[in-house]
């Protein structure tokens, strides 16, 4: 038996651990100069998307920060304890440090239960990529196929989805570094809006810049219709920063306009990766013929 361990980095909620019998491993974030783990303790135990991206208009710029290897090791040992191996899907290396941490406490792990697995899969995304990617992967783990027929499954998924997302305000990108090659400055005064994508390497990268929110939304329609690989046939997200309702109905219009009516989820990015990329932004999550 082995538990399948994520991060609040990509998007899953305890929600979701109670539906799916998941390990949360809550990511922090720097909010009035303090840790702060989302859906753990503090202002962000109970998420109020809204009230936090206010926060966001409002000037505030929140910071963001790694696990210690002992905050790794109080997720993980009471699952070694149980007598069962772990596998931890989780974004992308290539977006964080946190990970150096995290396999200082797997090592110290495997020493004290020798007879435990404790395996990674990086999923080279983050936010609704990432979650998407292991959704892909969810069938097999509640079916109790094994943890290497699981991580095989998400190793193959990542090849297989994409997401294409715009920037509102690129401030919030530029002052976490995890995006460059736009000017901040000029983009917001111009109401220039970049679109990004994610890599197969995991790094997020600009890829194109249009005038105006409608046109950065028509643009990600647009590449969902051309890269999409039977989207209503696999996991597909709608995720957003506190966006208006009225530009969420345009995407919702648009996309049943071009695929017709299917399901999918639409949802509110995670405080952690919602610092980094500010509100009322907007991204598409799907299954696609490359990244």
């Amino acid at each position: 038996m082995f538990k399948l361990f994520v991060d609040t980095d990509m998007d899953f909620t305890p929600e979701d651990v109670k539906k799916h019998g998941l390990g949360l491993i809550s990511m922090p974030i720097i909010l009035d100069g303090q840790d702060t783990f989302p859906y753990e303790e503090g202002a962000l135990k109970e998420f109020d998307p809204h009230a936090f991206f206010e926060r966001l208009r409002g000037g505030l710029v929140p910071k963001t920060c790694g696990l210690s290897p002992e905050k790794y090791k109080s997720y993980f040992e009471p699952v070694l304890k149980e007598g069962k191996d772990i596998l931890y899907a989780h974004f992308s290396e290539a977006m964080s440090g946190t990970f150096n941490a995290m396999r200082l406490a797997v090592s110290e792990l495997r020493v004290q239960y020798p007879d435990r697995r404790i395996e990674e899969v990086d999923t080279l995304a983050i936010t609704a990529l990432a979650r998407v990617i292991v959704q892909d992967a969810l069938p097999l783990y509640e079916e109790g196929k094994s943890l290497d027929e699981v991580k095989a499954r998400i190793e193959e998924a990542r090849s297989h989805y994409a997401i294409t997302l715009f920037a509102d305000d690129l401030k919030f990108f530029r002052a976490s570094g995890r995006v460059s090659g736009f000017s901040a400055i000029a983009g917001g005064m111009l109401d220039i809006k970049p679109i990004i994508s994610i890599g197969e390497d995991g790094i997020m990268r600009p890829v194109a810049k249009v005038m105006g929110r409608k046109a950065a939304l028509k643009r990600i329609v647009d590449d969902v219709k051309k890269n999409g690989d039977e989207v209503g046939k696999h996991p597909f997200v709608v995720i957003h920063s506190d966006i208006s309702r009225e530009l969420l109905s345009y995407v919702n219009a648009a996309l049943k306009k071009e695929f017709g009516d299917f399901a999918y989820e639409e949802l509110i990015v995670n405080p952690t990766a919602g610092a980094h990329a500010g509100p009322d932004c907007l991204g598409v999550a799907y299954h696609a013929k490359h990244r």
